[in-house]
């Protein structure tokens, strides 16, 4: 038995049949494709990764590298946000689990980054899973199964090796691998990473430290400061605020111990440390600037997401129906944009070679796991504002004949569809202005596909790896390709 499935566009277009036949899961019996449809080999983890060890540096392909994952961000989270600022979505599809339908809503690309030349899509499972798209479309449950998590999708991003869940820039064994903030510094490149949570979560951490758990903050923060060369690290974890931006009487060192922070705080690190609006902002147009930076903005864990306010209840539940920025955001406190516009500059400054960059959206995720769309909405704008600066900065600074800049997602949280999905998936549909017609499923993550948007030097590269075809998203490739892709430049030695 075989599913297949057929594509009607929009109403008033060619109607067209993708014709792909896939490939069955084991409990169902074998089907072969057509002959000028073969069918789409499953995604499975065939080996820990595909690189290429000991290749030397190419003489060509970007000089700049430019990473921005949104932690959750799965296609329908870029939808809400589009639909909430415009009015109009660009992912939206109905599909019928049992017949195999796929019929594709009428949208617009609203996003800078929905226009760049390469949109494709990735698979983000974990070491030991895979990715079927008959098992994930053959039925509303099947996004659940395969679930990663943020340590091991980042460390596929960061080194293009696959691992387990929880492990930090470590291979299935527990042995380190190399990253590409560590690659950037054996060329001579700065580095650095940005978050918008704190600087020794998952994905911040897997681009830099290497530790055989994700909850290990006081060792992988002991690394980030004193074991590497990296240039700029910037994220929350202040342990003087709170949520609220607000001084705390006594400090709570949770993403940190209390010697790095005095170390750090002290100016005993290679690091100068920065926490105020005005010292960002400073950064980003300074002429000169320290070679190795440290922001920490005094919040506790994210910048805005933590904040209360009148969309959550006394207990921190959050109020049904409630609009996005209902609450009133904390002050004294950057937005990641600024941050990413000082990490540019100083990482610019810092080296004539180029540098590699990673700037997360990381509390899409924590908005996502709580299952509220008005908070998964703002940090969703927020982080394509950051996108749009980054965009910017390259058309501004540098050019796209020498920087890549790659728009990605570790893996999708919450499980968002429309409030009229299950058996089947519906569109999702909403109104400029107004809480878009959507719903949760868990509140943790899934296995499903989630996009990759790339432009510049590279990028096409990164669009000859989607080898893969799924009935829904299209081409997608494996995640660790992405990493792979900057190594078939830069060499793994």
């Amino acid at each position: 038995m075989h599913l297949t499935w057929t594509s009607r566009l929009a109403a008033g277009t060619a109607t067209a049949a993708l014709a792909l036949t896939l490939a069955a899961p084991a409990s169902l019996a074998g089907g072969t494709g057509p002959v000028d449809a073969p069918a789409p080999e499953p995604v499975g983890d065939t080996a820990t990764d595909g690189s290429r060890d000991g290749a030397a540096p190419a003489d060509f392909g970007p000089k700049n590298v430019i990473f921005l994952i949104g932690d959750g961000m799965g296609f329908n989270q870029v939808d809400t946000a589009s639909l909430y600022e415009h009015g109009v979505s660009y992912h939206q599809v109905d599909v019928e689990p049992g017949a195999g339908d796929v019929t594709r809503q009428p949208g617009r690309a609203t996003q800078i980054y929905q226009h760049f030349p390469v949109g494709v899509a990735a698979a983000t499972y974990q070491h030991g899973a895979g990715y079927d798209p008959a098992v994930e479309w053959g039925s509303f449950r099947g996004p659940m199964q395969n679930r990663p998590d943020s340590a091991a999708t980042a460390t596929a991003l960061a080194t293009g090796v696959r691992t387990y869940n929880a492990a930090i820039g470590v291979d299935p064994d527990r042995k380190p691998v190399r990253n590409l903030t560590e690659r950037a510094q054996e060329l001579g490149k700065a580095s650095g990473v940005v978050t918008s949570v704190p600087f020794t979560h998952a994905t911040p951490a897997s681009f830099v430290a290497h530790n055989e758990h994700r909850n290990n903050y006081h060792s992988i923060a002991r690394e980030m400061l004193w074991e590497h060369e990296i240039n700029v690290v910037m994220g929350g974890g202040h342990p003087w605020y709170d949520g609220n931006a607000q001084r705390r009487d006594e400090p709570t060192y949770q993403y940190l111990a209390e010697a790095e922070w005095n170390a750090l705080s002290g100016g005993e690190t290679q690091f100068e440390l920065v926490e105020t609006p005005e010292e960002f902002a400073a950064l980003a147009t300074a002429t000169d600037t320290p070679a190795h930076v440290f922001g920490m903005p005094q919040v506790a864990a994210t910048l805005q997401y933590d904040r209360s306010g009148p969309d959550r209840a006394a207990d921190g539940t959050p109020v049904a129906g409630a609009e996005p920025f209902t609450a009133p955001k904390n002050t004294g406190v950057p937005r990641l944009d600024e941050m990413a516009s000082a990490a540019l500059n100083i990482l610019d400054n810092a080296s004539e070679e180029g540098m590699f960059l990673m700037v997360e959206g990381g509390a899409i995720d924590w908005a996502s796991h709580a299952n509220e769309l008005n908070r998964q909405i703002e940090e969703q704008i927020s982080f394509n504002r950051t996108i749009e600066t980054v965009v910017d900065w390259v058309e501004r600074e540098s050019n796209w004949a020498e920087t890549l800049v790659v728009v990605t997602a570790d893996h999708e949280t919450g499980y968002l569809t429309s409030t009229d999905a299950d058996p089947g998936w519906k569109p999702i549909q909403g109104e400029k202005g107004k809480l878009p017609r959507a719903t949760w499923h868990t509140g943790g993550h899934t296995n499903a596909l989630v996009p990759v948007y790339a432009k510049g030097v590279g990028a096409t590269r990164i669009e000859q790896y989607a080898r893969h075809e799924d009935p829904v998203r299209g081409a997608y490739l494996e995640n660790i390709d992405i990493a792979e892709t900057v190594f078939d430049y830069w060499g793994r030695p």
